[in-house]
């Protein structure tokens, strides 16, 4: 039995030691993408923190993991956060494909995938949507077909978030054409620094490009990089989606969550451009929206906590998907209350127009948290899931 006084003791004195100053507040968090240089201070504090264990602090040691339980765990997020410490590590290795092949992995693939991700020696790209296999994900056509002891990989792939500077990709691909379109899917893990792996960028309207389509000819992958086993890819892939909307709900304790949260800023900028009276928003139905956003956001908090202290094994459940979805609706909420603020200051692209850095900025992250009901599941597939999965509605 963890005496929790002592883990906490122990943790403050090793986080105040090992922190760097240049890993506390805003800055850069690592994907562990090899083609991408990290600041000093952030490749030590990620180091040390690999070194801990504490990259994916409930993962088995055996994996890079230190074995942390639950309240041990909530603890270190904790202290993290008392230091306005930043995550040390993130993305789809510790979050998505790290957790999927714990729990579905060969001791093979565990042994040989997992550090990789812990460490964050590997930048991962998911390779899910193709042109005509989106929220209907069952129809997808990319092919792998067996030769020897390699798959050889034929198709394409749409919104593979990240892939121009991802290391390897986990993708879903059809297997067994001939069996129904649920069945003869698996998912394989794939080397994307081959020939057979072509990235471009997809421009967006925010000027960003993190979406790109991924192209696959003749792209090998060996036979025990098959997640699951051959032809289970679709009970694979939803569980993994299951950590992916956990992830973006705050709520995934199988992998890295995140230490440092910014308090909003939301209040102080509207009253920059609405105007104050007697210490309070002048106008009235602003401070309606702003107080009404304010309970959503703490609501929102408690149930992510909640979450996590229900949680009885390392799989998030399909309440995730309540979650992701009104944290994102909350989040774009909050962006609109800025737009309306700020008016027409809001709607200038860039400097030249004599809009401030902090405008463009609001209105290109406006523009880009439009994905937010997009990425990790539509907002129309989360709702499926909660009437049928949460709530137990008829089909």
């Amino acid at each position: 039995m963890v005496d929790l006084d002592t883990f906490r003791a122990e943790t403050r004195a090793w986080l105040e030691e090992n922190c760097p100053p240049g890993a506390r507040g805003p800055g850069q968090t690592p994907i562990g993408s090899r083609s991408q240089s990290m600041e000093p201070d952030t490749k030590l504090w990620l180091e040390r923190m690999a070194d801990k264990g504490w990259t994916v602090p409930t993962w088995p040691r055996e994996y890079g993991g230190a074995e942390l339980g639950n309240d041990e765990y909530k603890i270190l997020i904790e202290e993290l956060k008392r230091i306005n410490a930043r995550t040390p590590l993130t993305g789809r290795g510790v979050n998505y494909i790290g957790p999927t092949i714990l729990e579905f992995g060969t001791d093979e693939q565990k042994a040989r995938w997992l550090p990789i991700c812990a460490r964050g020696e590997g930048a991962w790209a998911m390779g899910y949507s193709e042109p005509g296999a989106g929220s209907d994900l069952a129809s997808l056509s990319t092919r792998a077909v067996r030769e020897g002891d390699n798959y050889i990989i034929n198709g394409r792939k749409t919104w593979t978030s990240d892939a121009s500077y991802c290391d390897y990709i986990f993708v879903l691909v059809r297997t067994s054409p001939d069996k129904p379109r649920h069945e003869g899917i698996s998912l394989v893990l794939v080397d994307m620094h081959q020939e057979g792996v072509s990235v471009s960028p997809i421009p967006l309207l925010s000027g960003a490009s993190p979406f790109c389509e991924t192209i696959f000819e003749d792209a090998i992958a060996p036979v025990n990089d098959v997640i699951g086993g051959v032809d289970r890819g679709w009970t694979v892939g939803k569980r993994l989606l299951q950590f992916e909307r956990s992830t973006h709900a705050g709520i995934n304790i199988s992998g890295s969550q995140g230490g440092r949260t910014e308090e909003s800023r939301l209040p102080e900028l509207v009253a920059k451009y609405v105007g104050t009276e007697q210490g309070r928003i002048s106008d009235p139905v602003m401070r309606t929206r702003l107080t009404q956003h304010e309970m959503n956001t703490r609501a929102q908090q408690i149930t992510q906590r909640r979450a996590i202290a229900e949680l009885q094994s390392r799989a998030p459940g399909f309440t995730s998907s309540a979650v992701k979805l009104t944290n994102a609706l909350n989040i774009q909420e909050g962006d609109e209350i800025l737009m309306d603020a700020m008016g027409t200051h809001g709607y200038r692209w860039d400097t030249s127009s004599g809009a401030t850095e902090e405008e463009v900025a609001s209105l290109k992250k406006w523009l880009y948290q439009k994905s937010l009901t997009i990425a990790g599941g539509t907002k129309e597939v989360q709702l499926n899931i909660i009437a049928k999965r949460v709530l137990g509605l008829p089909d």
